[in-house]
């Protein structure tokens, strides 16, 4: 698995690949017949979405590719060959679940390539192609390009190759890859909103996030780092959106149910894998006489078990249709929203409305909490004015592109509130958390002294929390009052 990173170039018949010694030395060429079969479902919703699904025989890594859209360049995925040609391997089948959605993988295209590889040391290489290209029934289709691949080197390097290139009469190609060259597959659909709208601000901003949660979907089926965190904030942020927004884009109810429910099957592992670090930091940092009994090994190999049974569940619901389905509706929402009227309106007015009704929202759960004298109650109380400031500061900084520092201003006072909250949060789960593993170890007849230090480590943590809350209240208040 690696980051692909390169620059393609529709170059005439009779292109002349130009002296690129002198760039980097030395300056090898290699000749060599790739014949690749690139898979989709029948209505391609692969290669709509800049995915290439391959087996490709010949050259120096033949063997199955997906190729994944990435920030910069393309992520790809390799596996060795496999007898079978019909049968696309399981695990990579898998990786494309999330676009595929229970369709079925099947040969779209085929493409018989010779390539001259012109290779610069081990830093870049330029592959000059003469394609013959085969869509399901269509007739083949014959082109020539040029492509420049960072190896083992850097992009400014391969801007100088480019800059060559072009300037023997290359162009930069018309076409993402050559499969999108030969399929033309047709874009996603997508709702035209008016310019300077407020609908246009709130479907780019839910463009950008379903997008994130797509992105996510193969790395969180490979238990990748972050991945699931990632994928939970883009889904928290959809629904706090929908929530934020609902003068502007309406009946999406159903739609904010199901991205609860995602967000509950992310959030075990994630909750796990924060815990276990946090308790993995706390125990680095006690002297070695105060860890007592096999403490590391519950708190850090036990609770990583039941991480991994946790994306376990996460990747049995990821191949379910209710999960389908919620990624379906995402994609109708993008495409066929319910627009009100006032997303014709200027953004600014009616978006700013939106953002101090997120503030407003905030000091009303936190004026109920006040008049609260119950302990447990309070504490419930106190997570609602968090969750408020939490949709408050996402509402926000989705509209800082557009309202510029007000908003700026507004998600920095809204963030410090909902991180101390989750400061003191975080401090009483860690102290339950504990307490059930000290249980569990009394009960296997092990020392539980250590559980005993971390949970004052974790009392101490919150009381401190609970202390800093009205400094912060206080300042955070003042923030967003400039702001609005």
């Amino acid at each position: 698995m690696g980051i692909e990173i390169e620059d393609k170039f529709d170059v005439p018949p009779d292109y002349q690949v130009p002296d690129l010694s002198g760039l980097a030395d030395p300056v090898r060429t290699t000749t060599y017949q790739l014949v690749a079969l690139y898979y989709d479902t029948p209505d391609l919703r692969l290669a709509r979405r800049g995915i290439t699904l391959r087996r490709r025989r010949g050259g120096a890594d033949p063997g199955w590719h997906l190729k994944l859209p990435a920030a910069r360049g393309r992520l790809e995925i390799a596996r060795p060959l496999t007898r079978s040609v019909k049968v696309v391997p399981e695990d990579l089948a898998d990786l494309v679940a999330g676009y595929t959605r229970g369709a079925d993988l099947q040969v779209v295209a085929e493409l018989d390539t010779k390539r001259t590889a012109i290779r610069l040391g081990n830093l870049v290489e330029v592959a000059d192609d003469r394609v013959k290209g085969t869509a399901l029934g269509r007739e083949p289709v014959r082109w020539r390009e040029v492509e420049a691949e960072v190896l083992d080197g850097d992009e400014k390097l391969l801007a100088k190759v480019g800059k060559r290139l072009r300037k023997a009469g290359a162009t930069p190609a018309a076409g993402a890859s050559k499969l999108a060259r030969l399929l033309e597959p047709q874009p996603l659909d997508r709702v035209v909103t008016k310019s300077g709208s407020a609908g246009e601000v709130v479907m780019d901003y839910l463009g950008t996030q379903v997008a994130a949660v797509l992105s996510q979907d193969p790395r969180v089926r490979q238990a990748e780092k972050d991945a699931v965190h990632q994928m939970r904030v883009a889904s928290r942020r959809l629904r706090s959106a929908l929530k934020a927004f609902k003068a502007v884009i309406t009946g999406t109810d159903h739609l904010q149910d199901e991205l609860r429910w995602l967000g509950q099957v992310l959030g075990e592992a994630r909750d796990l894998e924060v815990m276990r670090a946090r308790f993995a930091g706390h125990l680095r940092g006690l002297a070695p006489e105060l860890l007592a009994g096999p403490v590391q090994a519950r708190l850090g190999d036990d609770l990583h078990g039941r991480e991994q049974q946790a994306h376990g569940r996460i990747r049995e619901a990821m191949r379910g249709e209710r999960y389908f389905a919620l990624l379906d509706g995402l994609d109708r929402l993008l495409a066929e929203p319910e627009l009100s009227k006032r997303a014709a309106a200027p953004a600014t007015g009616t978006l700013r409305r939106a953002a101090a009704k997120g503030w407003e929202r905030v000091t009303e759960a936190y004026d109920e909490a006040q008049a609260i004298e119950e302990p447990e109650r309070l504490e419930l109380a106190m997570h609602e004015v968090r969750k408020a400031a939490k949709r408050a500061r996402y509402t926000a900084e989705a509209l800082s592109p557009v309202l510029g520092k007000r908003m700026a201003g507004l998600a920095s006072g809204a963030k410090a509130i909902q991180e101390v909250l989750g400061r003191h949060q975080d401090g009483v789960v860690a102290q339950e958390t504990l307490l059930k593993e000290a249980e569990v170890a009394r009960r296997a007849g092990e020392d539980t002294f250590t559980y005993g230090l971390l949970i004052g480590i974790e009392r101490a943590r919150a009381e401190q929390a609970h202390a800093d809350f009205a400094g912060v209240w206080k300042k955070a208040g003042k923030k967003v009052a400039k702001s609005l």
